[in-house]
């Protein structure tokens, strides 16, 4: 049995993976100001676990007295809190950065200080522009325009990614790094306009399906349950300290024919509208036309591959959606 720290422990991921904790046994304290996440993911949690196996607290990850208190008691800190989603970043961007940055700025100082094992979730999104798929880990990025606000949660993630590896080359800290490409499943929202829960949620009701851009963006969508798995496995393997490691699926799908699958799937009578990027996040959005992940270091490290396809996430949400 172990003690775990999950900050974003109320979010999509997060709360899947406290769950995931939690079943195997160990202790978890979760830390979400509820900005992104939502109470209802883990209210079943708090009454379902004696205190001593579960606590939550409801606060910003950014409060330095409060992870002074809380680091040293935990044996691993899971980072999962921040800023997500492309309509978030493009409509608040100041928060984003500052978001992203302060919170994992405090939470490895004090990381550092007690010597805790941290692992990091990044996402795809640090490739930028980059045409060099499958996307390597070690692989240069190609950084959008400073004046495009899109690429400004890559250039955060991306600095946060800078800051926890300084960490570990300094001072040795346990550091993992994981680059998360379009994890999708249930509790997932499609408020911040994620496609995959916005499609379903308008197939079911057989509203049309607004596809941005030509649709023709090619997109990799990995079951939640999958990226848990892999990330359960991040704290008892070693070799992976100081690495960076994809995880995602290698299933590629156009947003086009995503929308069909899912109206196939569904069984749906919803039709398929195209909306351009300027009408769904303003002027001058950027946009890659893929985004495949390179898979190999995650199985080489983990002995991790994605096991759940396309069809069964799709039929997991149109069951599970709210």
């Amino acid at each position: 049995m172990k003690n775990y720290l999950v900050t974003g422990g109320a979010g999509f991921i997060g709360s899947h993976l406290t769950e995931a904790l939690l079943r195997t046994g160990n202790n978890v304290t979760v830390i979400d100001d509820l900005s992104t996440g939502r109470w209802e993911n883990i209210a079943a949690l708090e009454s379902g676990f004696p205190a001593n196996r579960f606590r939550a607290i409801i606060a910003s990850v950014d409060d330095s007295r409060l992870m002074n208190q809380e680091v040293p008691k935990h044996d691993f800190v899971y980072h999962l809190a921040s800023a997500v989603g492309v309509k978030l970043i493009i409509d608040r961007p100041v928060e984003t950065v500052q978001r992203i940055v302060r919170t994992t700025d405090t939470l490895v100082e004090f990381c550092a200080r007690y010597r805790r094992p941290l692992l990091l979730t990044s996402t795809s999104e640090v490739y930028g522009k980059s045409e060099a798929v499958p996307f390597q880990e070690e692989n240069d990025v190609v950084m959008g325009s400073t004046s495009k606000r899109r690429w400004a949660y890559a250039a955060a993630k991306m600095l946060d990614e800078f800051l926890v590896l300084a960490h570990h080359y300094q001072s040795s800290l346990p550091v993992y790094i994981v680059r998360l490409f379009n994890t999708v499943g249930q509790r997932q929202s499609g408020q911040y306009g994620m496609v995959l829960p916005r499609f379903v949620a308008a197939a079911k009701r057989n509203q049309p399906l607004e596809i941005y851009g030509d649709g023709n963006q090619q997109r990799c969508f990995c079951s939640v349950l999958d990226v848990v798995d892999a990330l359960l496995r991040f704290p008892v393997t070693p070799q992976a300290i100081g690495r960076v490691v994809n995880l995602g699926s290698n299933e590629e799908i156009s947003i086009k024919k995503l929308a069909e699958r899912v109206i196939s799937i569904l069984g749906s009578q919803s039709t398929m509208v195209y909306v351009p990027y300027e009408d769904a996040y303003g002027p001058g959005f950027d946009d890659m036309r893929r985004r495949i992940p390179d898979l190999r270091r995650a199985k080489e490290l983990l002995g991790w591959t994605p096991k759940i396809s396309l069809d069964e996430i799709i039929r997991s949400l149109y069951t599970h959606h709210t």
